[in-house]
C-alpha cells in the first residue's frame, strides 16, 4: 500500500502549477509610455536582425529598414501574431500525446460468502488504449500544417507593418517637401504683395490687382499650415506603426531621400512569379489546405476502431484471478464515421476554394498594380521634362531681369509660379512612390530602384 502511495506521489510531483500573471492596465500604459529608440534591448534585436554591432548608439540618423526594423521590435500585432504561432506549436505537442492508460479499482462485498476467504471482490485493473491506423501520425501533420500557417501570418504580419511605416515615411517626406517648395512660394509671394502695396500708393496698381495677389500669398500660406500640419500627422501616423509614443520620435533625424526617387517596373512574369512563391499568406492558405488534407485523413482513419488492453488482478473471495484481453473495441456497425468524414471533404473543397480565390484576387491585384505603377513613372517623366521647361523659362526671366528687360515684381512671381510646378512634379513623384509601394504589397517583395528615374529625380532637384 505504501508502494502505491508512492507511486502517486511521484507522479503528481511532475505535474505543471498554475502561476498567476495578472494584468494590469496602469503598468501596460507605463511601459508604452517608455518605450524608446535608444533601448539596449532595441539595439541587441538590431544587432541580430542586421548581423552586425549597431554603431554609432542611439543612431544619429534612421532610414527606414532601420524603422522598419524597429517596428518589427515594437509593434503589438507582430507580439499578437507570435503568440499565435506559439500555441499553434503547443498544439503538435498535445496532438502527439499518446492516450494515458485508465485504472480501475473495483470493490464488492460477497453475503452470504461463497469462498473460502474474505467476502470481498476487488482487483486493479488497466484499460491500454492503443491506436492503430496512424491517427496519432495525422494529428501531428495537421498541427504542424497549422503551426506552419501560423508561421507565415507573422511573416505576412511583418509585411503589413513594414507597408505601414513605408507610407508614413513617405507621408513625411511629402509633408517635408511641400513644406519647403510653400516656403519658398509665400516669401515670394509676400514680397509680391508689398511690391503691388507699394505700387499702389503711387497710383500704378488698381485695388483689384493688389487683392488678387493678396489671395493668392493667402491661400499660399494656408497650404503651408496644412503641409506643416500633415507633417505632424505622418510624424503621428509612422509613431503608430512602430508601436511608439509620438514623443519618441521627437526630434528624430531621418533620412528620406529614397522617395525622391522611383525604382523601376519589374517584368510582369518576374512580379507574377514573386506574387506566387512569396507572399507569405497565400503560402499560409495552402498550409491551412494541407492541415485539411490531414484532417480528412484522420477521419477516415477513425474508421478502424482502436483497440483497449485489459490486464487485470481480481481477489474473488480468496481466489486470485490474472485476466488478460481486450477491455473493449468499438464496433463501427453503424456509421463508421461517414458524417465525420463528409465535413472533413467538405472543409478541404473549402480550404482549396479558399486559396484558388485568394490567387485570383493576388494576380488581379498585381496586374492592377502593375499598370498604376508604369502609368505612373509616365507621368513622373511628363513632369520631369515640364519642371525642366519651366526651369529654362524661370532663367530666362532672370536673365531679363538682369538686363533689365523685366521688373522685379515679375521676376518674383516667376518664383512663385516655379514652385507651383515644383510641387507638382512632387505630387507626381509621390503618386508613383505609393503605386510602387501597392505594387510591392502585391508582390511581397520590395522594389530595387532604377537609375533612369533617379535621374529624372535628380533633374528636378539640380537647382
Amino acid at each position: 500500500m505504501r508502494r502505491a502511495v508512492l507511486i502517486v506521489l511521484t507522479l503528481l510531483a511532475g505535474c505543471a502549477t498554475y502561476r498567476a500573471e495578472p494584468i494590469a492596465p496602469a503598468r501596460l500604459a507605463q511601459q508604452f509610455e517608455q518605450r524608446s529608440l535608444a533601448s539596449d534591448d532595441l539595439r541587441a534585436f538590431l544587432a541580430a536582425a542586421l548581423g552586425h554591432p549597431v554603431q554609432p548608439w542611439p543612431v544619429t540618423r534612421w532610414n527606414r529598414r532601420m524603422l522598419t526594423l524597429a517596428a518589427r521590435y515594437y509593434n503589438p500585432a507582430l507580439d499578437v501574431a507570435r503568440t499565435q504561432w506559439g500555441t499553434a506549436k503547443a498544439g503538435i505537442q498535445v496532438a502527439d500525446v499518446i492516450p494515458n492508460p485508465v485504472v480501475q479499482l473495483p470493490f464488492q462485498f460477497a453475503t452470504p460468502n461463497p469462498g473460502p476467504g474474505a467476502p470481498f471482490i476487488w482487483g486493479p485493473a488497466l484499460d491500454i488504449p492503443i491506436e492503430i491506423a496512424g491517427k496519432r501520425g495525422y494529428r501531428v501533420d495537421q498541427a504542424t500544417h497549422l503551426s506552419e500557417a501560423a508561421r507565415l501570418a507573422i511573416s505576412n504580419e511583418a509585411w503589413k507593418v513594414r507597408g505601414q511605416v513605408r507610407d508614413a515615411l513617405l507621408a513625411l517626406y511629402a509633408a517635408r517637401e511641400r513644406c519647403v517648395f510653400l516656403s519658398r512660394k509665400t516669401q515670394a509671394l509676400e514680397q509680391a504683395v508689398r511690391m503691388v502695396g507699394k505700387r499702389r500708393s503711387v497710383g500704378e496698381n488698381s485695388g483689384p490687382d493688389v487683392d488678387a495677389v493678396v489671395l493668392v500669398a493667402t491661400q499660399a500660406e494656408a497650404d503651408l499650415a496644412a503641409a506643416r500640419t500633415a507633417r505632424r500627422d505622418a510624424l503621428a501616423q509612422l509613431a503608430s506603426a512602430m508601436g511608439l509614443p509620438v514623443a519618441a520620435l521627437d526630434g528624430l533625424s531621418l533620412d528620406l531621400d529614397e522617395f525622391g526617387t522611383a525604382p523601376a517596373a519589374p517584368p510582369a512574369a518576374d512580379a507574377q512569379r514573386d506574387a506566387i512563391f512569396h507572399r507569405a499568406d497565400l503560402l499560409a492558405s495552402l498550409a491551412d489546405y494541407a492541415a485539411a488534407e490531414s484532417a480528412l485523413q484522420l477521419e477516415v482513419a477513425k474508421q478502424y476502431p482502436d483497440l483497449h488492453l485489459g490486464p487485470r488482478y481480481t481477489y474473488d473471495t480468496g481466489t486470485h484471478k490474472i485476466g488478460f484481453g481486450l477491455a473493449g473495441i468499438t464496433l463501427p456497425i453503424f456509421d463508421q464515421n461517414r458524417g465525420n468524414i463528409a465535413q472533413a471533404e467538405a472543409k478541404r473543397r473549402e480550404a482549396a476554394a479558399r486559396t484558388a480565390a485568394l490567387q485570383d484576387s493576388i494576380l488581379g491585384d498585381l496586374d492592377h498594380a502593375l499598370a498604376r505603377f508604369r502609368a505612373s513613372l509616365d507621368a513622373v517623366r511628363l513632369s520631369a521634362r515640364h519642371l525642366t521647361t519651366a526651369r529654362h523659362q524661370l532663367d530666362s526671366e532672370q536673365a531679363g531681369f538682369a538686363a533689365g528687360d523685366i521688373d522685379r515684381l515679375t521676376l518674383t512671381q516667376a518664383k512663385a509660379d516655379y514652385e507651383a510646378n515644383e510641387m507638382t512634379h512632387l505630387d507626381a513623384v509621390v503618386a508613383a512612390r505609393q503605386a510602387a509601394g501597392a505594387l510591392e504589397d502585391a508582390m511581397q517583395r520590395p522594389l530595387h530602384p532604377g537609375t533612369a528615374h533617379e535621374s529624372l529625380t535628380r533633374q528636378e532637384s539640380g537647382r
